[in-house]
């Protein structure tokens, strides 16, 4: 897949700086939460692109980015998920999981899905114990897998594969 190609080539060996988990790793394994929920094809491919417009500084470093060999839909599920995740931040308070707004495109919630089940997985791996923001960062992920209806047993299942 020729989008999984432009994100290997653009995180290069690039890792995380608190985990030391390569970059990468975040696209392959939200890629087998989207093959677990049967995602279409259009959002595995605007998955492995989103990370290169998702923050306002990614999107503004990539403007120039030469998206010509991606398909019209995948770039217009990649800017939707940039869009509605860009929402709710970890950073924003809310007192209901209904504050938070899903898209009316499918493949973009499989992508809030996938992001939000890998992230709260290396949350807890890596995180959840030493961040200053732990109580936070906990309730943030559960209050988006209750929005996008993910039980915490198809979560725990779903780690486990990981």
């Amino acid at each position: 897949m020729e989008e999984y190609q432009i994100i290997k080539k653009y995180y290069g060996t690039q890792t995380n700086n608190r985990s030391g988990v390569k970059l990468i790793n975040h696209i392959d394994e939200g890629l087998l939460i989207l093959d677990k929920i049967e995602a279409s094809n259009i959002a595995k491919r605007a998955y492995c692109l989103h990370p290169i417009v998702q923050s306002d500084e990614s999107l503004f470093e990539n403007y120039n980015f030469d998206f010509t060999k991606v398909d019209s839909k995948v770039l217009i599920a990649t800017i939707e998920y940039r869009s509605v995740a860009n929402e709710y931040l970890s950073n924003k308070k809310i007192d209901s999981s209904s504050e938070i707004r899903l898209s009316p495109l499918k493949d973009v919630n499989d992508m809030l899905i996938a992001d939000k089940i890998q992230n709260r997985k290396d949350f807890e791996a890596y995180h959840k114990q030493t961040h200053p923001r732990s109580v936070e960062l906990d309730q943030y992920f559960k209050n988006w897998l209750q929005k996008l209806e993910v039980s915490e047993s198809f979560y725990q299942d779903t780690v486990a594969i990981l």
